[in-house]
């Protein structure tokens, strides 16, 4: 079949990564050689066939990132993938798209050490995503500065098909963040990112640590926690102190406790997003027809994400060339 709404091309996937995670994608995420072909083969034709989907990238590696993280539940996948480019033109893409790790603001908040990878995979073998919110200087900087560094690094780090499987942890320190933090987004937009971003971003989140928190945020952060759902609440791990973490302190930078010196992990995560940087702008060429979407939808609204997207503007519930047709199971995701 000739993919007319491709950006990328429906490549011919071959599963060359270690024996480990090939038994790990199996046991956790349902992924066999057999049922990946299969629901590869799918999501194209679903999204060649979907009315509202204009262009999308059809390249396995950008696929395969929701089916994992859906567990292989294709209909779930077809949901997430739609979900996830409708949200790129939310507030007319002035936020989630032009994701440039060049833009002078983003190349500093990078340079600060706001937010990246640390280099070695903890003893599970998952990256760790680490956070410094307190460089973040309310004065120089926009929230929508932080929600495009934040797009960079996911995107970055989703990239690597390992961590797809594996999943990310992520650990950060509060020092620095005071009561004036609360005025960067209203209470709607902080529940919106909240929502959307537990429920769309492809990632699996294994366990999420936090330190030094400012006391004066206690009610602030337990409000947070009431956002997402009570697995991921479950994996959230708060301390008085850093030197508490249950994380090998040898992965975290030397000026936390670590070994490797903050500025040399950096100059190494600038250098994964740098690489990723054509591949992220290119992205922005994919697009739906956002007049075929309910209002709701458009505005990344909550309440959007407990319905499915197949009553939009007259087209048929169960049109199953298009729609999340059929009775299936529902999966637990991670």
């Amino acid at each position: 079949m000739k993919y007319t709404k491709a950006l990328t091309p429906a490549d011919d996937y071959k599963f060359t990564l270690s024996d480990e995670l090939r038994r790990i994608a199996e046991q956790e995420l349902n992924e066999t050689d057999d049922r990946r072909e299969h629901a590869l083969q799918m999501l194209r034709d679903w999204a060649e066939k979907n009315p509202r989907i204009v262009k999308v990238r059809m390249d396995s590696k950008f696929l395969l990132k929701f089916l994992r993280v859906k567990k292989f539940s294709i209909p779930l996948a077809q949901e997430n993938i739609e979900r996830f480019l409708l949200l790129r033109f939310i507030r007319d893409g002035s936020v989630f798209m032009n994701l440039d790790c060049r833009l002078p603001k983003l190349d500093k908040l990078l340079d600060l050490g706001y937010l990246f990878a640390l280099p070695k995979r903890d003893k599970n073998g998952r990256r760790v995503m680490f956070y410094r919110p307190g460089v973040f200087d309310l004065n120089e900087f926009s929230n929508e500065d932080m929600v495009r560094v934040h797009g960079i690094c996911y995107e970055t780090i989703l990239a690597d098909e390992e961590n797809q499987i594996r999943g990310i942890v992520h650990a950060g320190v509060g020092t620095g963040i005071g009561l004036q933090y609360l005025t960067l987004f209203t209470i709607k937009e902080a529940v919106r990112i909240t929502k959307n971003g537990e429920k769309l971003l492809p990632m699996r989140h294994q366990e999420m640590h936090g330190c030094n928190i400012n006391p004066a945020l206690k009610l602030a952060v337990e409000w947070g926690l009431t956002l997402i759902s009570e697995k991921l609440r479950n994996r959230v791990r708060l301390y008085t102190d850093i030197k508490d973490i249950e994380i090998d302190k040898t992965l975290l930078p030397k000026e936390y406790g670590g070994v490797m010196p903050m500025a040399e992990m950096i100059k190494l995560w600038k250098a994964e997003v740098e690489a990723h940087r054509s591949t992220l702008l290119n992205d922005d060429n994919m697009a739906v027809h956002l007049h075929m979407y309910p209002e709701a939808a458009r505005e990344g609204s909550v309440s959007s994400l407990k319905h499915n997207l197949n009553g939009c503007s007259g087209l048929k519930e169960n049109n199953s060339t298009y729609g999340l047709a059929g009775s299936f199971r529902k999966l637990e995701v991670d």
